[in-house]
């Protein structure tokens, strides 16, 4: 049994002081093994909790993302031959060209809708949040591509140098939302 006998000692203010001889324990002397170093310890995670319709929402949106590539490519080669050949263009680029453009606005349009709503419910999740943003960010800058290459497409038509914009504008719209895509695809 240990054992502690208090001494008075003067103060330098002249105020007694209770002095220990011998060991003294204390509660931070016993817990001091117990305790975990301050480098060592880890923030709790904040729990995050998704809803059903988050899960539908994301479905929808992986779904329809495995549709934009073919119709990149059917965009892309139906406009280069209109590019290329201008009034003598094969009649189904003539045919496919619009029918593909028109379902890519369509598709971004439900991407956005998607997309945006899952962003905003998953906005207090830290995981893997700088890679939705930039999905997020990339996929915008494309949509916003898109739709202005679709507003020059009537002059595009008619004048050679709006037509050459128009691709331009098209494929690197197309460019930025295939990055954000496999950014996605490859982080999952």
């Amino acid at each position: 049994m240990l054992s502690a006998t208090l001494l008075s000692v003067p103060h330098a203010d002249s105020v007694p002081r209770a002095v220990t001889a011998g060991p003294v324990i204390t509660p931070v002397a016993l817990s001091a093994p117990f305790r975990a170093n301050a480098d060592t310890t880890q923030r709790r995670r904040k729990a995050v909790t998704y809803s059903d319709g988050y899960y539908k929402r994301v479905a929808v949106h992986k779904a329809l993302s495995w549709a934009m590539l073919p119709l990149f490519a059917a965009s892309y080669f139906s406009g280069d031959q209109l590019l290329e050949k201008g009034d003598g263009a094969p009649d189904w680029a003539e045919t496919v060209h619009p029918i593909a453009a028109t379902s890519t606005a369509v598709l971004f349009g439900a991407n956005m809708v998607t997309g945006s709503w899952n962003l905003w419910e998953g906005r207090n999740d830290p995981n893997g949040r700088k890679r939705r943003l930039v999905h997020s960010l990339l996929f915008f800058a494309a949509s916003g591509g898109f739709a202005y290459a679709g507003s020059i497409a009537d002059e595009a038509e008619e004048n050679g140098d709006k037509r050459r914009q128009h691709r331009n504008v098209a494929i690197a719209s197309m460019s930025a939302s295939t990055a954000s895509w496999l950014l996605m695809l490859v982080g999952n």
